[in-house]
């Protein structure tokens, strides 16, 4: 899904929303890849944000920025109050990229997990 959908963020021609939300929704696939790597599941989408350290030896601040756009993507859905920001979406693409990388580095799921 991250695959598929790290890329069309980055596409120009689409709202800043759309690019937001599917940057989010990559950050979150791999996020739960990580965990699910680890044999785990969350019935919360915050959570699996909120283990990267553990699940993807994820940096601290790389994690928690996650876990705020997390925040933004709510008020978004379901208050409608999206504000366009550029900065937030090109940082949610790099810090989307290097976990990308993180979660390849973890290599293929091990038996049993998943």
């Amino acid at each position: 899904s991250a695959e598929r959908k790290l890329p069309d963020a980055q596409n120009a021609k689409l709202s800043s929303e759309s690019r937001f939300s599917l940057a989010y929704d990559a950050a979150h696939s791999l996020a739960l890849a990580a965990l699910r790597w680890h044999g785990f599941r969350s019935g919360n989408r915050y959570t699996v944000f909120q283990v990267l350290g553990w699940t993807a030896s994820f940096p601290v601040a790389k994690w928690r920025f996650l876990d705020n756009c997390h925040k933004k993507r709510n008020v978004a859905l379901y208050d409608g109050d999206y504000a366009e920001d550029e900065q937030l979406i090109a940082e949610l693409i790099k810090v989307t990229k290097a976990l990308q990388a993180a979660v390849i580095a973890m290599g293929p799921v091990p038996p049993g997990a998943s």
